[in-house]
């Protein structure tokens, strides 16, 4: 099918017809394929959801403009979008400054590339502060005990890395419920059938048919803009699942033929002391 028809064929079904040729093309096979799963689950069948919630998380760190050797990222911006995956809504936002321990005094590129000020970091708590607020607003949604969820980043250097280098810079064990996620990256390639190369932010976005909206390198504009790309592919058809984790401080993929698994239940991590 062309271009032309695959858009008059989705039209006629009511579908999104926006993105390139190749996403068209999957968000039509994708709806053929949701039907048949459809007939099934009336026929009797049972069906699996995955996740009830996808929860977006796009740290901001502190940087320089040319990173010396061995430097030390702290998290800023802690900032969570929150989706309800039979919505297929963005539902609930998080968002905390976070004091730096090491370097409190950010750097004018920093400054300039997040939006951030030295103000909202000074008046901001340290990260085993915010990170028990976290805590507490994933407990009060009932995420890993009512509701299964699981995390998603954008690549996998939130989990592996910031949040890593951050846990021992505050002398707190990793968090439990963070060690398994969603890297979008990843699962955009692997749906769409694309290359490495088109799974940055903008790229995935633009794809899709849609452009990015809010400041660049805003946590939280970041996390709502990926959000955006998680609802579009799950109305697409795409299946999301935790595809990568963190096994003895190591970054492990996980291969898509493992058992489904979401995120534990959200508790404080002890201390590393």
């Amino acid at each position: 099918m062309t271009r032309d028809e695959l858009r008059i064929k989705l039209a006629e079904l009511s579908l999104d017809t926006r993105g390139v040729k190749d996403v068209m093309k999957k968000r039509l096979k994708s709806h053929y394929k949701r039907q048949k799963l459809q007939q099934t689950a009336t026929e009797g069948a049972a069906t699996d959801n995955y996740y009830d919630f996808i929860c977006v998380v796009d740290f901001e760190a502190t940087c320089e403009e040319l990173n010396p050797p061995g430097f030390m990222h702290e998290i800023i911006e802690f900032p969570m979008v929150l989706i309800d995956t039979h919505t297929r809504k963005i539902v609930d936002t998080f968002q905390e400054y976070v004091k730096p321990e090491l370097n409190p005094q950010l750097s004018d590129f920093c400054v300039s590339l997040t939006g951030i000020t030295q103000k909202m970091v000074d008046d901001a708590d340290p990260f085993p502060v915010v990170l028990q607020r976290v805590v507490e607003w994933l407990q009060t949604r009932e995420l890993g005990t009512k509701y299964k969820y699981a995390f998603l980043t954008d690549g996998a250097w939130d989990m592996s890395k910031f949040l890593n280098i951050q846990c021992r810079i505050s002398r707190i064990k990793y968090p439990q419920f963070a060690k398994k996620w969603i890297n979008i990256r990843k699962s955009y390639r692997n749906f769409y059938k694309l290359p490495k190369t088109h799974t940055n932010l903008r790229t995935m976005l633009e794809r899709l048919g849609l452009t990015y909206e809010g400041r660049p390198h805003s946590g939280l504009d970041d996390s709502r803009n990926i959000g955006r790309i998680v609802v579009r592919m799950l109305q697409d058809g795409c299946e999301l699942r935790v595809n990568e984790r963190m096994h003895s401080g190591k970054l492990l993929s996980v291969p898509s033929s493992a058992p489904v698994e979401g995120a534990d239940p959200p508790r404080i991590p002890r201390s590393r002391d």
